[in-house]
């Protein structure tokens, strides 16, 4: 058998859902002509499908050595590295794959886009995460810096002398410190409340990129598209509307003012999501 061969029996296996067996076909082709693409992906596929994530990553990197702009390398790549929570790695192939289908004309319908919006969204959780833990040390940090200071100011002024002639003045600085730490403990609460909100709305966000809409544009089938992502898709892909499948043209799309309201007072109200 040839390499066309192999591969053809691994497609047919894949398609039964027998992934060793189709691994072993794409490998035997792969062995027969190790130049083409599309055996790697095929491969790093069934990869996929079994969660072997690292021979995953090594399938689509070979694949993108002998070229660069294979769109399916660059998409199974990005999954494996983002279950492999290496997230910023898994955004630049997921981006280079979304870019690279628009260029091509290729329909992965919302496959990619909503890979890479998942990837955002582990990588700013991961993000949030870091916050959090430093903001914790922080906080940990200031209680012990209050609670040494007040030791230290009591031992300065109980130093030779007996409780009972600086008792008020030692309760004066406990006072004090507690004050303190209770106002700063308060501080740090306020921004664990309003950090539990820190996710963006589905509804803010473009059906596309699902990025938050900038310039919100509503079209006659009544589907809100961020106007940059829909009129790339019709100058990219073709003219129609992507959900309903009717046929759009550029002069359809209308301002809806309605979302750019509420999309403006959100980010006016939460600054955080400009880097959401």
């Amino acid at each position: 058998m040839n390499d066309r061969e192999h591969k053809d029996q691994g497609n047919k296996l894949f398609l039964a859902h027998r992934y060793d067996e189709a691994i072993s076909c794409y490998t035997k082709a792969i062995l027969k002509n190790g130049s083409v693409p599309q055996y790697y992906t095929n491969r790093a596929l069934c990869s996929l499908k079994l969660s072997h994530w690292d021979r995953v990553v090594q399938d689509c990197k070979s694949a993108l050595e002998l070229d660069n702009t294979w769109v399916k390398a660059h998409f199974f790549l990005g999954q494996a590295l983002m279950e492999k929570e290496c997230y910023e790695e898994a955004i630049k192939h997921l981006q280079r794959a979304r870019d690279l289908s628009l260029d091509q004309r290729m329909n992965f319908g919302d496959d990619i886009t909503s890979q890479l919006r998942l990837a955002k969204k582990h990588h700013f959780a991961k993000q949030e995460e870091k916050r959090i833990s430093q903001e914790i040390e922080l906080q940990m940090y200031l209680n012990r810096l209050i609670r040494e200071d007040r030791d230290r100011q009591i031992e300065m002024i109980s130093q030779g002398k007996e409780y009972s002639a600086v008792e008020n003045e030692i309760s004066n600085i406990e006072v004090f410190a507690d004050r303190y730490m209770a106002e700063l403990n308060e501080i740090f609460a306020s921004v664990d409340e309003r950090r539990m909100k820190r996710e963006v709305p589905d509804y803010l966000c473009g059906k596309i990129s699902f990025e938050i809409m900038k310039d919100p544009v509503i079209t006659p089938s009544g589907i809100t598209y961020d106007r940059k992502d829909i009129e790339e898709h019709l100058q990219r892909v073709g003219h129609f509307d992507p959900v309903t499948r009717v046929k759009l043209t550029k002069d359809q799309l209308i301002p809806n003012f309605s979302m750019k309201e509420v999309v403006d007072s959100y980010l006016a109200e939460n600054e955080w999501a400009l880097h959401y």
